[in-house]
This record gives structure tokens, C-alpha cells and sequence, in this order.
């Protein structure tokens, strides 16, 4: 498969303030973000020039800087136009949208409060995160060895890059096993989320998600809640042990890359992609302007 590296492009990426050719948008190798990730971004998707929840995204890009302990220099009004900027810069209306912000060069070691704080929007066209076949069956997974850990001991609540890691270990193992993703547990054992995306668990007509005390609290999967919601599907959110995934008959996952996408299988365990998974597709299509 011919690999289309992200430093080697054409186009434009907004960086502190300004549309930038793509290959000109660097940084040192002694940037603090890169050896100690204090850095935190956004995943964010326009459907027709519209990206959805953009507000949301931003305001959380902000709130996750400060609970790194840095205030990104830019409202969320300029980040947003900034946001719009740069799909026009691009000529992009269906896209992916990674905005970012992270500590500079300018102090090396675990304390860099001097540093300064950068920030980037780049966009690219991309598709789907699962192939269209897999997901019309459901993907398959498995449990990862990788814990989400507890609230104490990570910033948790932010989107922060360094949370990732163990994602990456998790997701290159099951892909290594002909899987397409794993599915975390939390340090108490019970079910958390996917590599990139919350879970949801359709048991006798209802919709189970885990309470997201250790992982992000989706912005994708507040809105699959609400079109739940207003279908009148009863939503329960609890905590979920790995063995109740036996009473599910749908599983499927959510977030801004995922979008909605119906799980086959995890380890053991089968489910058939059905008429709640598909409703909620349909509304998430409708919502996004794609129905």
C-alpha cells in the first residue's frame, strides 16, 4: 500500500496566527511537546463545508490545555474562524480536521512554564476509519493488555497526546492478530473504550455506555445519546464488567473518526449489526447532512 507521508504535501496548515504552506509548518527536535507530550489536540470531521460540533471541539481543546496547565493564546472564535480558514485554504468540504497546541523549544525538561504555546489546524480528506465492507458486517476485536488508567494518575478528562500511547501499543496489536481494534478496560477491569472511540452496548432494547470517569465523554457519543434519546431509546449510563457483553445483542462504537460503527465481534464474543444500530446511523446522517 503506497503511503502518502504528512510532512510531504500540498496545501495549507494554520500555524500561530497564519495559513502556512504545508511543508513549511515545522517544528524543532527539542520541542518540549515531542519529549515530555505536553501537547493536546482535536479530531474533528466537515460534512460539506460544516464541521460537525465545532463548537464543542474547540471549547474542549481549550479546556484540555488547561488542564495541562497552559492557556492556549487564541479564543474560541478565532480558533474556529482559523478552523474555517483553513478548509477554504485547502478547497476541502468533506474533511478531517486536527487542530493541536503544544509547549515550543524554548526550555528543556520536565518544567518548561516559559515555554511558548503553539498551536496548528491541519486538514486533510479521509474516509472511512474502518473499511466500508467491515463495517457493514461489524468489526472485529479484542480486549487490549493496556489499562485506561485511573483519574488520579492522568489527566484523563483532557485530550491530551500522551494518553494515546497505550491506543497505539493496543491498536497495532490487535491489527497484528487480523483484528481492527481493541477494546480497553479501565484499572478497575471494567469496559472503557476503544482505541479512538466510546463504546455502546444494545441489551433488550436499551443502550448501555460505560460512565466516562477515566476517558473522554465523546462529543460523537453525547450526540448518539441525544438521537437515542429522541427516538425514545432508554440511554443507561454504568459501569459495564467485560462478561456482560454476553447479554448484548448490538455493539457499536462512536467518535469522530468511527463516526458509528457496528462491532461483530470482541474476542469471544458475537453481535449482528441491527435496528438500533441502523437507526442511529441514519440519524447521525441526518444530523450531519449526509441522509
Amino acid at each position: 500500500m503506497s503511503i502518502v507521508p504528512f510532512d510531504d504535501r500540498d496545501g495549507f496548515i494554520w500555524y500561530d496566527g497564519e495559513l502556512k504552506p504545508w511543508r513549511e509548518a515545522r517544528i524543532h527536535v527539542l520541542t518540549h511537546a515531542l519529549h515530555y507530550a505536553s501537547c493536546v489536540f482535536e479530531g474533528e470531521r466537515a460534512y460539506g463545508g460544516t464541521v460537525f460540533k465545532l463548537s464543542q471541539h474547540t471549547q474542549r481543546l481549550l479546556d484540555s490545555a488547561r488542564i495541562l496547565g497552559f492557556e492556549i493564546p487564541y479564543t474560541r472564535e478565532q480558533l474556529e474562524q482559523a478552523t474555517k480558514d483553513t478548509l477554504a485554504a485547502n478547497k476541502l468540504a468533506d474533511a478531517y480536521v486536527r487542530p493541536l497546541a503544544w509547549r515550543g523549544a524554548e526550555q528543556m525538561g520536565v518544567s518548561a512554564q516559559q515555554s511558548k504555546i503553539h498551536v496548528a489546524i491541519a486538514t486533510w480528506s479521509w474516509g472511512s476509519y474502518f473499511s466500508p465492507e467491515a463495517r457493514m458486517k461489524g468489526i472485529r476485536m479484542k480486549f487490549s493488555k493496556w489499562a485506561r488508567p485511573a483519574p488520579n494518575t492522568a489527566p484523563t478528562a483532557s485530550k491530551a497526546a500522551g494518553l494515546y500511547m497505550i491506543c497505539t501499543l493496543s491498536k497495532h496489536d490487535a491489527e497484528a492478530e487480523g483484528y481492527h481494534d481493541a477494546l480497553m478496560l479501565d484499572w478497575r477491569g471494567q469496559i472503557a473504550e476503544a482505541t479512538g472511540a466510546n463504546i455502546f452496548l444494545c441489551i433488550d432494547g436499551e443502550l448501555h455506555t460505560p460512565t466516562p470517569d477515566c476517558f473522554l465523554d465523546g462529543i460523537t457519543r453525547r450526540a448518539v445519546m441525544g438521537f437515542a434519546r429522541n427516538r425514545q431509546i432508554k440511554v443507561v449510563e454504568r459501569a459495564i464488567m467485560p462478561e456482560e457483553l454476553a447479554r448484548a445483542q448490538e455493539v457499536f462504537l462512536t467518535g469522530t473518526a468511527a463516526e458509528i460503527t457496528p462491532v461483530g465481534e470482541i474476542d469471544k464474543y458475537r453481535f449482528t449489526p441491527g435496528p438500533i444500530t441502523t437507526a442511529l446511523i441514519e440519524e447521525f446522517d441526518k444530523a450531519v447532512g449526509r441522509a
